[in-house]
């Protein structure tokens, strides 16, 4: 499978001026790292990302819209391959990693993880050179109307090597499954390090239902990560508790234009304007990442119902 996306890659490239355009332009995107001790977080300028960012997702913006990940309504000289039966392999044209993709259902059905989350795993394994990612219906995902999932190149978020640092507490085990609670990190979030699939995929489904469902939500706010490396899966699963944070509805100098999915989270901030880059600080990503995570005392509740399964 990794091949044959390289492949896809390389050709879309080729026939694809969009995609070749804005590829091409990564190599000169501007990034700068701040330091939080133990992790850093690095900031990146890609103007290419405006639409993504600042995407319209609420009911009546999607309804009016068609949507981009349909089949019918993708770009003519937009290829793609199957992933099982359910799925296709996109190149994404508005890239954050040397190579993104997305990789949509066939069919129009809402963003949602529950049922999904073992398919997750399993592009994870076959995608072997990606990390995938997952963004929730009101957490980053500019398409909540149509199931789906991103990969991007394994090694790119800081997050993956800071998961083998960073401070963590392991709050539950089975034989083929490490359970780390992880609240050093300004993303009060978990780690779940599994040798056996079918185990992690049960204590998902536990960890889920311990969530907390807001309002007429159809599930709990999250973004995941997750990985395949050295015949483990590593997923992080971080619980939300806004979409976006404050400064994004300010006005004047008090706005940054941060919309914080999956990627930002995983440790590399996406700002479209080049205002923002030039005027985001350490104290700004603190803020915002302390905005839309769980407080300390949520994350200590669902710990505390962990440790009683």
């Amino acid at each position: 499978m990794s091949q044959q996306t390289k492949v896809l890659f390389q050709s879309q490239l080729e026939e694809w001026e969009l995609a070749k355009i804005n590829y091409e332009a990564l190599a000169g995107v501007e990034s700068k790292e701040f330091s939080f001790g133990e992790f850093i977080v690095k900031v990146q300028f890609n103007p290419a990302r405006i639409q993504s960012s600042a995407a319209k997702v609420d009911t009546q913006s999607i309804q009016e819209r068609k949507c981009f990940l349909c089949s019918n309504n993708l770009p003519a000289v937009q290829k793609g391959i199957p992933f099982g039966e359910n799925y296709q392999v996109l190149v994404n044209p508005f890239p954050i990693f040397p190579k993104h993709y997305t990789i949509p259902t066939y069919e129009h059905t809402d963003q949602l993880i529950l049922d999904r989350y073992s398919d997750m795993l399993d592009l994870a394994k076959e995608l072997d050179e990606c990390t995938i990612f997952y963004n929730g219906p009101k957490c980053g995902a500019s398409a909540p109307d149509h199931a789906h999932f991103q990969a991007g190149s394994k090694g790119f978020l800081p997050l993956e090597s800071d998961m083998k640092t960073i401070t963590k507490d392991l709050i539950y085990k089975t034989n083929g499954l490490n359970v780390y609670a992880i609240n050093s990190y300004l993303r009060n979030s978990f780690l779940l390090e599994a040798e056996n699939k079918e185990d992690v995929v049960i204590f998902f489904k536990q960890l889920y239902s311990l969530m907390e469902l807001k309002g007429d939500d159809k599930e709990p706010m999250m973004n995941i990560v997750t990985w395949y490396e050295s015949d483990k899966w590593y997923s992080w699963v971080l619980p939300r508790e806004i979409h976006r944070p404050a400064c994004f509805y300010a006005e004047g100098d008090d706005n940054i234009l941060i919309s914080p999915a999956s990627v930002d989270l995983g440790g590399v901030f996406i700002t479209p304007l080049e205002k923002d880059f030039r005027k985001i600080t350490a104290v700004d990503i603190s803020h915002i990442l302390k905005e839309v995570c769980i407080s300390d005392d949520k994350m200590q509740s669902i710990i505390n119902d962990i440790k009683k399964l």
